[in-house]
């Protein structure tokens, strides 16, 4: 597994290429956050903590990864 992690205040990303089957569910759904032009091209602190685990959560590879500090919790 090669994931990178992705840091924003509440929550942090992390992405695995090797695993992502390009649905770009996560680019179309929070262009903001996920913004393939964009280096880097995932940059949570341009949405809410909650925004950004909703929309890693709808990942249908399980490529992209939530990891909520307030709460603990990961979301797929």
């Amino acid at each position: 597994m090669t994931e990178k992690a992705y840091r924003a205040d509440g929550v942090t990303v992390t992405f695995d290429a090797e695993v992502c089957q390009h649905a770009a569910l996560c680019v179309r759904g929070l262009p903001q956050v996920f913004d393939t032009s964009a280096r880097p091209w995932i940059q949570p602190a341009n949405a809410t903590v909650e925004e950004a685990v909703s929309q890693v959560a709808l990942c249908p590879s399980g490529a992209l990864r939530a990891h909520n500090a307030a709460d603990g919790g990961e979301a797929r």
